[in-house]
């Protein structure tokens, strides 16, 4: 019970942080204006875009495969598919509750051991992050004296917030160290005793699991599939941005870079604690079309809103259908089920 209040609370405060971002968004902005942008926008651009959308779903699903089976499990790509858009969907509702969703529909349709498939999802996800850090200071690198002061502006606030509570924050790197070096004392000292205790068996089982699945992709023998999925996941993200340029007047004349560009920057806010990356995606998608672009404050918006909104609905529409057809529709045998 406690548990399940404290992580209503949290939810409802990234839920508030994202709707005060939003209401910073709009503030300025004359609502009628943005909205008349947006009936305007031609959305053939934004059907192409959720194409964009689903052929990288589709080959992440491709690159999830090759992990799963180089753990020695199989599954159907269709199934997998279906896991990744559920994932997606929960991830609209709740963040990082997607990654344990696809495990977990996944886990049940193949018979493969969910803390197995969620090592392989951090395994992945960990990539994904670096491959986003390359793509960042990249950016960043070869275009400093483009994005340098926007990068200086936008993280001033976070160093000044530092640097003003320096000290809470070395007391509290101190107490959390004490407390790891008294956990590895206790575990030394006591290991015999705690083997014996039937939750640190069971405990200590997950964790290998989720170990073994972690290292995937160390040990797969199709690292370069790996990569060339990779590739195209990332290059129909970026597709999937620089489509809608073109709906709106004022972005159609955005180049290719500058879709890197807002992909690298933008992609903060997807990723941040904020269910459906609402309000951060929106703050920081505007502030790069406006900041580094000179995008019309009420286009910059309206091409953010219709975005998001898209990429919302086609995770919530496909992630449901690929649920009722995983579940009531498709009565396949697991590949992974033993006769």
């Amino acid at each position: 019970m406690k548990k399940l209040i404290i992580n209503t609370v949290k939810y409802l405060f990234f839920l508030a942080f994202g709707v005060f971002l939003l209401w910073l968004s709009f503030r300025k902005l004359d609502l009628r204006e943005v909205w008349k942008a947006i009936l305007s926008a031609d959305y053939l651009w934004i059907v192409l875009a959720m194409i964009s959308a689903t052929l990288a779903h589709f080959f992440r699903a491709l690159r999830w495969n090759v992990l799963i089976n180089s753990m020695g499990y199989k599954t159907r790509v269709s199934t997998t598919f279906y896991a990744v858009f559920i994932g997606y969907m929960a991830n609209t509702a709740v963040p990082r509750m997607g990654e344990f969703m696809r495990c977990g529909v996944l886990s049940r349709k193949e018979k493969i051991p969910f803390n197995a498939l969620f090592g392989s999802v951090i395994s992945e996800r960990i990539f994904d992050m670096f491959v986003l850090l390359i793509l960042l200071f990249s950016v960043l690198f070869f275009q400093w004296s483009f994005v340098g002061d926007f990068v200086q502006r936008m993280t001033l606030p976070f160093f000044s917030a530092i640097s003003n509570n320096s000290l809470a924050l070395i007391i509290l790197t101190l107490v959390c160290l004490s407390m790891l070096g008294a956990l590895i004392y206790v575990r030394q000292k006591y290991h015999h005793h705690i083997k014996e205790v039937p939750v640190y068996k069971k405990v200590m089982t997950m964790l290998l699991e989720f170990y073994d699945g972690i290292k995937t992709i160390k040990r797969m023998e199709q690292k370069w599939l790996f990569i060339f999925y990779t590739v195209f996941i990332w290059l129909f993200y970026a597709l999937m941005i620089y489509f809608p340029f073109f709906m709106l007047p004022e972005t159609s004349g955005l180049s290719f870079m500058a879709c890197i560009t807002f992909l690298a920057i933008g992609s903060l806010g997807i990723v941040a604690p904020v269910p459906g990356g609402i309000g951060a995606y929106h703050f920081i998608g505007k502030a790069v079309l406006v900041e580094l672009y000179s995008i019309d404050p009420t286009a910059a918006l309206s091409f953010v809103a219709i975005t998001h909104a898209a990429q919302t609905l086609l995770h919530i529409f496909v992630g449901g259908l690929a649920y009722f057809i995983m579940f009531f529709v498709d009565h396949k045998k697991p590949v992974n089920e033993k006769d």
